[in-house]
């Protein structure tokens, strides 16, 4: 790594936080007026290691988040959701509001074929203990995986969809219930992606699974689900991950096509929000070349 990694920073202001994933950058602080050279430095670093850690940045209000968001890619608004008031794209998840606590193991919004490529996360309230969140580099999974499994998950699609099985796999509320039956759901999405997509920018392979899978195109449920254990239980295994202790002021950036993340729902009734800019993303594409298929998307 070079002596100036970003706007000046040395090397040795990158510290990794995990072997397989996850580093810290220290002093620096982030804006939208960053020099060019810093924001291709950072999207290095961020290809290089799925996700980085920034402490300090308090100075990062709604605007200034998105105008530094905004020179990583075009900002997009959930589908569903719509952005925070005050803001064009912005999504506020609140722990007290229905669907603000994101305890299931997830990439973003991959019931959409052209699903987000890059998160930008910042800490605004954080309770006094807990409220983690944990990501997993999904390229090692998959690297992990025995050639004969390779194989097999190279010639697996999945069919995602944002109406999944949400109440029988995290401890759900009645708020999140609603949020989930009345605005999560009110657009309805469905998309064939390959279960092994190859990285656009570094040509690495890596799986596309977590909680919003349906199903396996062509196997029937019961097989399917051991099938999807097998494989979601390898980018899970704590050497793929890293966890990180949120201060408020953090940004955590992520490259949502190589990686799934968690939040840790250990925080009881203790306050916690976090504001996310979106990245737009591009399509999956297959080993084979083949690319990620809508399947339905009903909008009423």
């Amino acid at each position: 790594m070079s002596t100036n990694v970003i706007g000046g920073v040395a090397s040795t202001d990158v510290v990794k936080r995990a072997a397989r994933i996850g580093a810290e950058v220290k002093n620096i602080k982030l804006s939208g007026d960053l020099p060019d050279h810093a924001i291709a430095a950072i999207n290095s670093l961020l290809l290089e290691h799925k996700v980085i850690f920034f402490r300090n940045q308090g100075h990062l209000n709604d605007a200034e988040q998105e105008r530094f968001a905004a020179r990583l890619g075009k900002l997009v608004s959930h589908p569903m959701l719509g952005a925070a008031k005050g803001t064009t794209s912005l999504l506020e998840l609140d722990s007290t509001r229905g669907g603000g606590r994101a305890d299931v193991w997830h990439a973003d919004g991959t019931f959409a074929d052209a699903y987000p490529k890059i998160l930008v996360l910042r800490a605004v309230v954080m309770p006094t203990f807990g409220g983690d969140t944990v990501w997993s580099n999904t390229a090692a999974a998959y690297l992990g995986l025995a050639p004969p499994l390779q194989r097999l998950a190279e010639g697996l699609w999945a069919i995602h969809s944002n109406v999944f099985d949400y109440a029988g796999i995290a401890r759900v509320r009645e708020v999140d219930k609603k949020h989930f039956d009345e605005v999560f759901t009110k657009k309805v999405f469905e998309t064939e992606h390959p279960v092994v997509r190859v990285h656009p920018e570094t040509g690495e392979r890596a799986l596309v699974l977590g909680a919003l899978v349906k199903q396996f195109v062509g196997i029937p449920k019961y097989d399917g689900q051991k099938v999807f254990d097998l494989l979601q239980s390898h980018i899970t295994a704590p050497e793929n991950t890293v966890r990180w202790n949120w201060l408020e002021g953090d940004i955590a950036i992520w490259d949502n096509r190589a990686t799934q993340h968690y939040a840790v729902n250990d925080y009881g009734d203790q306050h916690r929000v976090v504001r996310r800019a979106t990245i737009e993303g591009d399509v999956p594409v297959s080993v084979d070349g083949r690319r990620s298929v809508t399947r339905l998307k009903v909008t009423e």
